[in-house]
Formats: C-alpha cells, structure tokens, sequence
C-alpha cells in the first residue's frame, strides 16, 4: 500500500508558477507509475500529467497544460513533482496525486491510491 501526501498548492496570479510535490509512503514507490489529477468546483476530476514507473519514466500531459506544466520523479526520495508554469485562472483546482499499477493512470478508474489534495488558485 501507498500513502501520498500532497504540497506546494496556493494562490498565485496569473502567468505565475508553483511546484507541487507528492511525497510517497510505502514499499517500491518506484514500481508504481504516478499521476497528477484535479478538480474543479462543480466539474469531474480530469488527468493532468503522468509519469510510467520506468528509469527517467516516460510522461504524458493533458492538451491543457502541454508545455506548462512538467511531471518528475525522484525515485529516491518517494516523490513526484509538478512543476506549473504560465499558470491560468482556469489552472484552478485541488490538485490530487495518484499511483497506479502497471499502467499509467490518465483516468481517475486507473487510479489505485489517491493523496488528500491540494489546492491551487490563480487569481486573475
């Protein structure tokens, strides 16, 4: 079993940027492949970026923040990152962690383990 934990969330303006960080707890953290999800007020959770179990992991981002945002891991230290940069008002949301199993998660039925979520706001 995983337990993430989720930081780095705030309020930021827009064209701005912050570092989220998902600290994992648990055996072989770097056997799970790592996602970052959100959800906004009123709207269903949506992926944001993924990142396979695999040595310098293979990534993928929604269309949304494709070139905004970046996904990484540093196996040893159990955590992942997501750097966000350029961020928009639409860029706000609560932020959630995943690991998932085999396959990289890209939708929330994928998803084994959440982390409690963090919130992000970008004030216009």
């Amino acid at each position: 079993q995983v337990q993430l934990v989720e930081s780095g969330g705030g309020l930021v303006q827009a064209g701005g940027s912050l570092r989220l960080s998902c600290a994992a707890s648990g055996r072989a953290f770097s056997s799970y492949d790592m996602g970052w999800f959100r959800q906004a007020p009123g709207k269903e959770r949506e992926f944001v970026a993924g990142i396979s179990s695999l040595s310098g992991g293979t990534t993928y981002y929604a269309d949304s923040v494709k070139g905004r945002f970046t996904i990484s891991r540093d196996n040893a230290k159990n955590t992942v990152y997501l750097q966000m940069n350029t961020l928009k008002p639409e860029d706000t949301a609560v932020y959630y962690c995943a690991a998932s199993w085999l396959v990289t998660p890209r939708s929330p039925g994928e998803v084994y383990y959440w982390g409690q979520g963090t919130q992000v706001t970008v004030s216009s």
